[in-house]
Order: C-alpha cells, then sequence, then structure tokens
C-alpha cells in the first residue's frame, strides 16, 4: 500500500479522500488542515490516522510516500516545493502554479529528484473523451480543418456569491485558470502544440459581498475568456469559456476534417464528469452517436463523477510510483497548461497576438 497525505479540504474531501480510500493500492494515512481542530475533526470522520496543521509535520510522517494536493492555487508552488524537497512523490490539482515559471521550477525539482508527479488532468480519463481521442488517431475526420470548444458553466452565475480567492487574480482565480487550465491541456493532448494565440477576458460580474465586512469588494478575475488558437499544423481553433451563464450545451467540442465530423459533449450541469456523448458523420451523412465500448467504461459509477475519473488519474499516478516511471500527465503538461495562461492573459493586456514557444523551448530557457 503507498500511503498518502491529503492538503486541501474542499475538493480533497469530496474527491481525493474519497478516491484514494476506494483505490486498493492507496491508503490516506494523513491529512493537513491550517486549523488543527478542523484537520482532527475530518481525520476523525474519515477514520484517517494522522491530523497536521503544517506541511512540514505532513512530509516527516514515515508512513506517507505521496502527497495530494487540491487547495487553491497561490498555495500549490510552496506547498509542492516542499513535499518534492522531502522527496515524496505528489499528486498536484491543476493550475499547478501562479505563473509557468513556478511550474517550470517543480517539474525540475521532480525531475532531480526521480519523484513521480502528476496532475489531475482528468478528462484525459473520461470514457467519451478517451474514444474521441481514439477516433481522433484513426483519422476519422482526416486533415483537420476547424475546431470549436464551448465550455459554459453557471458556478459563478449567482451575483450573491460571495467574494473569495477566486475573485483575486493574485491568488490564481478566473475562470481561466479553473477551466482554461483543462482546455489548453486536452487541446495539447488532442491536438498539438499551439503556434500562437489571441485572448480577450471579461469580468461579467464586477464586484462581490466579502463574507468577514459585508462590503462590496472588487473582483479583478476573468469570468469570460474568448481565445482563438492556431495550432502548430495551422488548424483554427475557437475556444469560448464562461462560469457566468446557463447553457444548455455546457461542455461541447466540434472537429471538422475533410473526411468528416466529430462532437464529444456533455448537456450534463450538475457533474461534468458523466454525461459525455460522441457523435460523428462523414460528408452528406447525418450525425450519428457513436456508442462508447466496454472497455473504456468506468467500472464504477460515483454519485460524484469526479472520483471516477480521479480513480483512474490515481491508477496511472501508482502505477508511475510502482514501475519508477514518469507517467502522463506530468508537471511536463503541467508547465504546457500555464505556459498558454500566461500568454493568454499577456494577450489580453496587449490586445494583440503571441507566439508560442515550443514546451522544449520553454523548458531549456
Amino acid at each position: 500500500m503507498i500511503g498518502v497525505a491529503i492538503a486541501g479540504t474542499g475538493f480533497g474531501q469530496k474527491v481525493h479522500i474519497p478516491g484514494f480510500q476506494a483505490h486498493p493500492r492507496t491508503e490516506v494515512v494523513a491529512v493537513y488542515h491550517r486549523d488543527i481542530n478542523k484537520a482532527k475533526a475530518i481525520a476523525e470522520s474519515h477514520n484517517i490516522s494522522h491530523a497536521c496543521d503544517t506541511l512540514a509535520d505532513i512530509v516527516a510522517l514515515p508512513e506517507v510516500e505521496a502527497v495530494s494536493i487540491s487547495t487553491p492555487p497561490f498555495l500549490h508552488y510552496e506547498m509542492a516545493k516542499t513535499v518534492l524537497q522531502a522527496g515524496k512523490h505528489l499528486l498536484l490539482e491543476k493550475p499547478i502554479a501562479l505563473n509557468a515559471d513556478e511550474a517550470k521550477e517543480l517539474y525540475q525539482l521532480a525531475k532531480e529528484k526521480s519523484l513521480i508527479a502528476t496532475v489531475d488532468f482528468e478528462f484525459r480519463f473520461v470514457p467519451g473523451w478517451q474514444l474521441f481521442a481514439e477516433l481522433l488517431s484513426a483519422e476519422y475526420v482526416g486533415e483537420l480543418r476547424l475546431i470549436r470548444i464551448d465550455w459554459l458553466g453557471s458556478s459563478r452565475a449567482d451575483a450573491s456569491r460571495p467574494w473569495n480567492w477566486y475573485s483575486d487574480k493574485e491568488k490564481g482565480g478566473g475562470a481561466l485558470g479553473s477551466l482554461g487550465s483543462h482546455a489548453f491541456d486536452y487541446i495539447h493532448w488532442l491536438f498539438g502544440p499551439v503556434r500562437k494565440l489571441n485572448a480577450h477576458l471579461t469580468t461579467a460580474i464586477p464586484a462581490r459581498i466579502d463574507p468577514i465586512n459585508q462590503q462590496s469588494k472588487p473582483v479583478n478575475t476573468d469570468d469570460n475568456c474568448i481565445l482563438t488558437l492556431e495550432l502548430a499544423d495551422g488548424t483554427p481553433c475557437q475556444v469560448t469559456i464562461s462560469a457566468v451563464v446557463h447553457a444548455t450545451r455546457t461542455h461541447w467540442i466540434e472537429v471538422y476534417g475533410d473526411r468528416g465530423t466529430l462532437i464529444v459533449g456533455s448537456e450534463n450541469q450538475k457533474d461534468y464528469i458523466h454525461g459525455f456523448r460522441v457523435w460523428g458523420s462523414q460528408p452528406g451523412k447525418p450525425l450519428t452517436e457513436i456508442e462508447i465500448p466496454n472497455r473504456l467504461i468506468f467500472p464504477k459509477n460515483y454519485a460524484d463523477g469526479r472520483i471516477s475519473a480521479f480513480i483512474r488519474v490515481i491508477d496511472q499516478w501508482v502505477q508511475g510510483i510502482d514501475q519508477k516511471q514518469q507517467t502522463i500527465p506530468s508537471l511536463r503538461e503541467g508547465v504546457y497548461s500555464q505556459l498558454l495562461m500566461d500568454l493568454s492573459h499577456k494577450s489580453h493586456e496587449i490586445s494583440s497576438w503571441v507566439d508560442v514557444p515550443s514546451l522544449e523551448a520553454y523548458l531549456q530557457s
């Protein structure tokens, strides 16, 4: 069994703890919360041996071989560094840092110490997406001509939702960080690298109530992201991301090529993992749903679909730890996602296209 510690108890309690407790090869042995009483309460309710209020105490425990971090983004860099410097394997939520330079440093540190570090890019592990990737690899659409991505959610649509770290750019908040980080990873996975991009970011709800003093506090993060990418092979890709709209088609990818059309999409408002279906058509033929083969289906479904996908992320990570070999997605993929986010912010600030270096060139810079 691999002894795992959990740092981050929001998403950590909803997804990470149940995921690790369900996996046959991992045991949750410790939990971190900055408030020791909360740490103890969480440990007790989930039957976890150790509760700590510092990460130094967590990594000092001999039974902790690996740490899973799901705290807000502004805490990732320092925490991940502490974990890697202590020689523990790392599972990190995205975005992995506040900027690409921090992300690169973490990647290089994990490499130096021969540690297995993975990022929770869970769309790579969702059955519908895996079928979609297989069909793309089999040249179902032929030569790519156009890619359109819409990811439209309502998690921030309620203007009475209070101000929190998500409302603060310095803390890694915003739709680009929470959703764009995933989108940039799966674009790279499915279609390859990006040559240049143009981004326009807007804030739909400019102020929210601070829960501490009940005063209105400005929001400086993006609610909407309109992105135009040109892939390395020249294919145009249009991406629309929003966290403040009530849409029926929540997450939709359309790929058009000279030999066909391929779509993966979900209308499931409640759960962004469950409900993905795949459709395809050849020129002149109607769009038809393509059945997801049993070999790709989750062996067990959880009420919260994120757990089903997360268990597959754990699975890959555990294999890497067993075989002492880095798996994909790793921090390397996390660096690329972060680089594209940084360049999107830059593009928005200068209202212009920006060139994207290759990941290799960036890592060597």
